[in-house]
């Protein structure tokens, strides 16, 4: 009987050992071609079993595990001001940001949740009481669950484009995120808002510099990209590093 340690480890030996003259006689051991078969089948079935959830509570919670209106001091334990990263990806911005901030509280929202797990998981490392994420619908969760002008800041670094004419609408610009975003953020407070396409800019800045209750400023400058975490998220170092254009938005909530 073949021992299947044995056809695991030999496994590169059978299939990928040293190159053979061409037309030279080759006998294997079919018993043992057999078994590695079966442990390479194995294996690699075990890869794509589902692997037990890791407990991220309290740096990740589901949007449909939350009733009701937030309350940011039950959340972050302090009465410290909020601000949200809206599709905080793997959490580059959201983690730097609770990191050297941490008189901030800071919330990611993704809807991705294999990503936003990804960015709970940095904060966890860290145990960074000041930064959660949420995952879930950002729309659903703006209009269902923040209260109005509770926000000191809300931060929205290169959205999906959505490249496709017939996908425009799935924009997450849109004249009622913009009215949400209104709603959220209190009096004095900022939208910032930045994306390497240049004609989703343009949609973003209209809607935003022709609404009533906000007012554009001057953006803050862009790292200088000295290395490769010296960008804002991981889209801006993936676009700063294909030459592409960084379009810059920040406004005021009057």
């Amino acid at each position: 009987m073949i021992d299947l340690t044995q056809a695991v480890n030999s496994r590169h030996a059978v299939f990928h050992g040293p190159d053979i003259d061409q037309g030279a006689a080759v006998s294997y051991d079919s018993s043992l071609i057999a078994a590695t078969f079966f442990a390479d089948s194995v294996f690699q079935l075990d890869r794509l079993m589902p692997q037990p959830a890791v407990d991220l509570h309290p740096f990740f919670t589901a949007l449909d595990e939350i009733e009701g209106i937030v309350d940011w001091s039950n959340i972050f334990g302090n009465e410290n001001p909020v601000e949200l990263d809206i599709g905080c990806g793997r959490g580059k911005f959201l983690f730097d940001s609770s990191v050297h901030q941490p008189e901030t509280n800071w919330l990611g929202i993704e809807l991705d949740y294999t990503e936003g797990r990804r960015g709970a998981r940095r904060l966890a490392k860290r145990d960074l009481a000041n930064g959660r994420v949420i995952g879930g619908d950002a729309h659903q969760f703006l209009k269902n669950h923040v209260a109005s002008h509770s926000v000191a800041a809300a931060h929205v670094y290169f959205p999906d484009p959505w490249w496709k004419r017939k996908h425009t609408k799935r924009r997450l610009f849109t004249d009622e995120f913009a009215n949400l975003l209104s709603r959220i953020v209190r009096h004095e407070g900022f939208v910032h808002s930045w994306t390497d396409v240049g004609d989703y800019f343009e949609v973003i800045s209209s809607l935003m510099n022709h609404h009533p209750d906000f007012t554009p400023l001057e953006p803050a400058p862009e790292p200088a990209g000295i290395d490769d975490e010296d960008y804002l998220t991981n889209f801006h170092r993936r676009g700063r590093k294909m030459g592409c254009t960084i379009y810059r938005g920040l406004w005021k909530r009057m």
